[in-house]
């Protein structure tokens, strides 16, 4: 498999795991392996209601909150979808929503250099 190959491979995982934890999936995804690192961009993710509440601190703070709650609680199933395409283990992920850009970001760390995994 190819790094394009891996990297398509798992933004469709992503997007599958959006669609079914998170309620929806994004418009635009990107994933780039980095060593032991996947970078996931994604574009297009909130929903109209959550566009409109951002118009203001207070929902921009409870878009921020609850994204954070459910993929917190969504975690083991981030990790199941990224073991479906590779077997690595998750160390740690970290995430962050932009309400001005409507973009997420999602970084994980796995326990192995998976750029010496490709063919």
């Amino acid at each position: 498999m190819t790094k394009g190959q891996l990297e398509a491979k798992l933004s469709e995982a992503i997007s599958r795991f959006e669609i079914e934890c998170m309620g929806r999936g994004p418009e635009k995804i990107r994933t780039t392996v980095l060593g032991d690192l996947i970078l996931i961009r994604q574009q297009g993710f909130l929903s109209q209601a959550e566009r409109s509440l951002a118009s203001n601190r207070e929902g921009v703070e409870l878009i921020k909150k609850l994204r954070s709650a459910l993929f917190e609680n969504a975690r083991e199933n981030l990790e199941e979808a990224i073991g479906s395409v590779l077997d690595v283990r998750v160390v740690s992920t970290y995430s962050d929503v932009s309400t001005k850009t409507g973009e997420k970001i999602i970084v994980i760390v796995v326990d192995r250099n998976m750029e010496e995994m490709i063919n």
